[in-house]
This record gives C-alpha cells, structure tokens and sequence, in this order.
C-alpha cells in the first residue's frame, strides 16, 4: 500500500510534540540533550528522574525541562511515569535518550514530520544505514539488534533494521498499545505491539553520536548487558505467546511504503 504524495507535508506538528527522556545518572550529559530539543521548537522537554543519584534533576530543570520522578527502576516505568504529566495539548511523544546520542539535526526533523504528514503512525530512529553512525554503535549493541530483528522477522513476518530507542508515536496511540513492561523489554514490546496492531512504521536513518559523559547503562558493561538481554528474550517469549493467530505478516502488508522505510 502506497499513500498519496497529494498532502502537505510541510513541517506541522513540531508545536504538539512533547520530548520525554528517562534518565538515571546522566548530569554530565542530560543538559546538552534538553537544549537540543528546546531548539528545535518542540513544546515541552519532560526528564524522567528514574532514580538518579547525582544532580541529574537539577541539571534538567536548569536546561529548561520539567524533572518528575519515578522511583522504580526500569526505562519501561520511566516512560509510563512520564506519560502520565505530558501538557494535555501534546498530541505526539518523542522518546528520546538523555546521554545525547540520539539528537536530531533540524533537516532530520523535518524528514520526520514529513513522514507523519505522509500517514506514519510510529516513525523509528535507525542507526545503521549510515556509515559512521554504525561505526559508533558497540559490538554488543550491533549483535544485540541483529538477534532481535532476525527473531522479529521470524515470529511476526517484518524486518526492522534495527532497535533504536529514538521514536515518535501518537499519544493516544501509545497508549492504546497497552505496554506491560517496565524495563528493557519496552522497545521491543513496542515493536511487536505496533505490528499486531496495524500501525503503519517508519525507520529513518539518523545521525547517532557517541554519549557526551558518563557509561552507559546497558552497553557499558557486561552486567547491564545481560540483563537488558534477559529482558528482551523473556519479552519477546511472552509476546510470542501472546501472539495473534495469523499475525505474523498482517501488519507488514497493511503498511505504506514511505520515505526512508528499510
């Protein structure tokens, strides 16, 4: 399925875009990655306090962002918490990472909203398609998402590039998806979710720069490693429990080819 070109797809939702960014730890990067948001016009940055031991928080407010808190520890539950405090006019969520990897250039959010205007309901930062972003993703994160995609690709008939954290979705959508996880299955469950849902997906290359400071907490070492691993296999077996007779495939044909799709 091909959607008509007939539209305007002039930049139009910048101003109801909200950005929400979990952090834990990251006072060394999180002000830089709230000041790049804010100049791209987008309504509101929301910094997720997932329980950070430095002055993350204050950083945050410091750059212009609103800082609530969740407690309880997992990128899932940061977002939820963070879902829950967006302005009442935000229509779009942009989830983004604070350690500053994932920014977009002003011409790269413009290819985004333009592929909003064009009927996507979830577009998809990916990270490999160019040269010297791919360069900068570690071994383990490049092994981590071509282990995801193939099994994706296998259980439910469409093949990602790859699992970038950086996404756009409707609100209402979002939450109508029904995510139940609340750590490092979320990106994944997302995906799958998206899928069985119908939602019409693009991935659009993005320019991934290394973090400003600090480690990261699931490529920086072995432990975060295997747990965020852990995570994701006991989501994806889940999910292929759960799965939807003859859903594999299903969404991959309802969706349109669009600008930038793999």
């Amino acid at each position: 399925m091909r959607l008509s070109t007939d539209v305007d797809t002039s930049p139009a939702i910048g101003p109801r875009v909200a950005v929400l960014m979990p952090a834990l730890d990251e006072a060394g990067s999180v002000g830089g990655a709230v000041a790049e948001w804010r100049q791209l016009g987008l309504l509101k940055v929301l910094v997720v306090d997932n329980g950070s031991t430095d002055a993350t928080a204050a950083v945050a407010r410091n750059a212009g962002a609103q800082v609530v808190t969740e407690p309880q520890r997992g990128y899932g539950a940061a977002v939820w918490r963070g879902l829950r405090d967006l302005p009442r006019e935000t229509d779009w969520v942009l989830i983004a990472a604070a350690d500053g990897s994932d920014a977009l250039t002003a011409a790269e959010w413009t290819e985004w909203q333009s592929a909003v205007a064009l009927g996507a309901d979830l577009v998809i930062g990916e990270r490999v398609s160019r040269p010297e972003s791919r360069a900068r993703l570690k071994p383990v994160q490049r092994l981590g998402n071509w282990l995801t995609c193939r099994v994706l690709a296998w259980g439910w008939g469409h093949r990602f590039a790859e699992m970038g954290a950086l996404r756009l979705i409707r609100v209402d959508t979002l939450r109508r998806l029904n995510l139940r996880d609340r750590a490092f299955g979320w990106n994944v469950e997302m995906q799958v979710r998206a899928l069985e849902h119908g939602l019409r997906i693009v991935e659009l290359p993005v320019t991934y720069q290394l973090r400003r400071a600090g480690e990261s907490k699931i490529s920086g070492n072995w432990r975060g490693t295997l747990r965020a691993g852990a995570g994701i296999l006991r989501m994806l077996w889940f999910l292929w429990q759960l799965r939807r007779p003859g859903s594999a495939g299903a969404s991959t044909a309802a969706a349109p080819s669009l600008p930038g799709r793999s």
